[in-house]
């Protein structure tokens, strides 16, 4: 049905003042995965001025979706903030299960650093962002970067993203019949995406299992007021904040999950949406020190 829906849609096509480049990784560095991403950056930009860089995962419950979809997004953060964001096209479950999508997004990352110089962007200076099933892989991305020694990520831009696989919050119980997402419709995305393999679940794959938040980056996440999800968000910014990690979190009445991008014109939508643009133009105005307690 959403295929059918976008079908007749035009393709993104950036006004003036923003380019937007298709990428392809390659995949040939120590035997990373080839993946395709989608850059959107000012057009007017000096070669000496590297720009801060998001990272972005599009949601789809882990089985539906594309990059392209989140070009419009990324086009205005890239207008109002003067970030770089790069949408990465993943595999979809349950042709690929994990970890394949989140090593294509590690692959993603290395290979933005590795070629940061003629993409223009500051290694020092990455966010790593996505909603619904894109926040998990944003959210372990950044899990995996820190116990791997991988890049150091400055920023989490979390926007309802799913955290948990055991699908036990109250918010999973009181809002089972949700708009757009329900709590049937987790289950089969987590079993798409688990591949029922029987195996303990990884905080790669299900942030929520992590056991240690230490020393990850700072994190802005959003959740929707009547959504199944809702609490399993809530539960990971608070354990965030309790790990000393500098966590903001926003609640929005009276929505659903997704509802920012179904109902497009609606005051609370665009709230969302330029709260967490806001949100990631303050990161790169200061930058935050990381605090690893773990040290």
């Amino acid at each position: 049905m959403l295929a059918q829906a976008t079908a007749g849609m035009p393709p993104f096509a950036p006004e003036s003042g923003v380019t937007l480049v298709e990428l392809h990784s390659g995949g040939s560095e120590q035997d990373a995965p080839p993946v395709d991403l989608f850059l959107v950056k000012p057009s007017e930009q000096s070669a000496a001025n590297a720009l801060p860089v998001l990272l972005w995962f599009h949601g789809g419950g882990f089985v539906f979706g594309n990059a392209r979809e989140s070009l419009p997004f990324l086009d205005a953060a890239v207008r109002q903030t003067g970030v770089v964001g790069i949408s990465v096209q993943y595999s979809l479950a349950p042709e690929a299960t994990f970890p394949t999508p989140i090593d294509e997004g590690l692959a993603a990352l290395n290979w933005i650093i590795a070629h940061a110089t003629e993409l223009g962007i500051d290694p020092e200076r990455i966010a790593l962002g996505g909603q619904s099933a894109g926040g998990a892989f944003a959210a372990a991305l950044a899990l995996r970067s820190r116990d791997e020694g991988g890049p150091k990520i400055a920023f989490q831009l979390l926007d309802i993203p799913v955290t948990d696989d055991r699908i036990a919050t109250p918010s999973v119980t009181d809002y089972a019949d949700g708009l757009l997402w329900n709590t049937r419709n987790a289950q089969l995305s987590w079993e798409a995406y688990l591949g029922g393999t029987g195996e303990p679940v990884s905080p790669y794959a299900a942030p929520a299992r992590a056991e240690d938040l230490t020393g990850l980056p700072p994190a802005f996440i959003t959740v929707n007021q009547f959504d199944p999800l809702r609490d399993e968000g809530i539960e990971y910014a608070r354990r965030l904040a309790h790990a000393n990690v500098q966590t903001e979190l926003h609640m929005y009445a009276g929505t659903f999950h997704g509802s920012s991008g179904i109902a497009l014109t609606a005051a609370v939508s665009l709230r969302q949406n330029s709260d967490l643009i806001a949100a990631l133009g303050r990161a790169f105005v200061t930058s935050v020190p990381v605090n690893d307690e773990r040290n």
